[in-house]
């Protein structure tokens, strides 16, 4: 956490932008240029969502002796002039949905020199939106005049493109200790790690791509859905983990919660309101586990409020560079974790694998979950499933064993048979073979009948015959 507040303290500020206020009016557009009648002062935000827009006001060249551009950042088509004299359009804003060409979300007008007057120079602005995919309650980010070319945020997409690179490695880890082990918690986190790398990727995508604005409002719909998915499964990891008992309460107050936060005005408040119930949720559940004394709740918690404490001193940063510096931060430490406890569960089950050598009877039965010795007497049948053998007992449980069926056949003694290319059976309870169809079954004690396929058939009938 230190390193996202020594970030955020020394990444550059936007160039300051001269405030501007502009007038809404009525434009005759017969002559080369526009003439403005009718202004009147725009109150509120300036929104072009649907209807045609024209727009003036008075600036003034900024100070210093850099060239300067005036910068439409917003979802909607437009034109600027400046004195009288073009500047350039982006797209082509008109009076209807049919004749409008959709621009770039942001678009730079660089200004010449020469059309600078020295007090009062006049800017037009001719605005349309009639292609939004979804209706924004801020259209428009900026109008405004400011040096050229605006600064480039190396820091701040330098430190983006890590954290991404970093959640999509942990992703990587993940899911290959799921393809391992089948631990529920694995895919969790490798879903958590892909998620918030995702949303890296869109958050960098206004800086890399000059994409259309109708784009725009389906990355901030992406953005908002990816914010609450992570919030989600974030809940989901934090109360699988610490307190298991209140899964399905908390769960279910993270849905609602999370989902309600699309109510709320404007993508960036939506998008933070999920993050920050997401990981306040989470919060919870391990400051209960700290109550109980749950290993490793204490660091988590600390994480999880180090992590609130900075969204609300530094809430502007939060859905930009916060919020992948709070996810890589977490899930590599646990990745490490998980690394190693996979290592040290290995050497465990080597262990108990050698000392059940002397045991013919029982079957050493390593899972997920670690090793357990289990009498062949009370093995029904072996079911292959994949690189996982599944063993049905006659208590009723299924356990998953973490070999393949071929080794597996070898390793049984004769009472067992192979009845089926994915099923061997325990003859020690079968009860009878029958017919059903074209098909055969061995019928068991306990649990329901196996398939037997028609050239293994000859060697069941000796089996039961013997």
């Amino acid at each position: 956490m230190f390193l996202i507040t020594l970030l955020l303290a020394v990444l550059p500020s936007s160039s300051r932008a001269q405030e501007t206020s502009w007038q809404a009016c009525h434009a005759d557009t017969g002559g080369p240029t526009p003439v403005l009648r009718d202004c009147r002062p725009v109150e509120g935000v300036i929104d072009p969502q649907g209807r045609e827009l024209w727009l003036r006001a008075v600036v003034q060249r900024p100070a210093g002796a850099n060239a300067t551009a005036f910068y439409v950042v917003g979802v909607a088509s437009s034109e600027v002039w400046l004195n009288g004299q073009t500047l350039g359009a982006n797209g082509r804003p008109s009076a209807s949905r049919q004749t409008e060409t959709p621009g770039r979300y942001q678009i730079a007008f660089p200004i010449p020199e020469r059309l600078w007057r020295p007090a009062d120079n006049v800017v037009v602005v001719h605005l349309s939106s009639f292609h939004g995919t979804v209706r924004l309650d801020t259209p428009i980010g900026g109008l405004i005049v400011a040096p050229y070319p605006w600064p480039e945020r190396t820091t701040l997409l330098a430190v983006t493109f890590l954290a991404a690179g970093a959640l999509f490695a942990a992703a990587f880890g993940f899911g290959v200790i799921h393809g391992l082990r089948r631990t529920a918690s694995s895919l969790t986190l490798a879903a958590l790690a892909s998620i918030a790398g995702l949303q890296a990727l869109l958050e960098t995508l206004r800086a890399l791509v000059p994409y259309a604005y109708p784009l725009h409002g389906l990355r901030l719909v992406g953005i908002w859905a990816l914010s609450a998915a992570f919030a989600v499964l974030l809940v989901s990891y934090a109360v699988t983990r610490f307190w298991p008992q209140a899964r399905r309460p908390l769960m279910g107050l993270a849905l609602a919660a999370v989902g309600a936060s699309c109510l709320a005005p404007g993508f960036d408040l939506k998008t933070v309101l999920a993050l920050l119930i997401g990981v306040g949720l989470a919060a919870i559940a391990a400051a209960v586990a700290v109550y109980r004394r749950v290993p490793s709740a204490r660091p988590t918690l600390a994480y999880l409020l180090a992590f609130l404490g900075v969204g609300l001193v530094f809430p502007q940063w939060l859905a930009d560079v916060t919020y992948f510096l709070f996810a890589a931060g977490l899930l590599l430490p646990l990745l490490m974790a998980e690394v190693i406890r996979l290592g040290r569960d290995d050497q465990d089950r080597e262990v108990a694998l050698t000392r059940a050598a002397d045991r013919p009877d029982c079957l050493t039965v390593a899972s997920a979950r670690g090793v357990e010795r289990v009498p062949l007497s009370a093995i029904v049948a072996a079911v292959g499933a994949d690189d996982y053998v599944e063993l049905r007992l006659t208590d009723g449980r299924r356990l998953l064993h973490a070999t393949r069926l071929d080794r597996l056949d070898a390793e049984l003694p004769a009472t067992f048979l192979r009845i089926h290319r994915s099923v061997i059976a325990n003859f020690a309870h079968v009860r009878g073979f029958e017919r059903d169809g074209g098909r055969h079954q061995l019928l068991m004690h306990d649990g329901a009948p196996l398939p037997i396929s028609r050239n293994r058939l000859p060697a069941v009938r000796e089996a039961l015959d013997a």
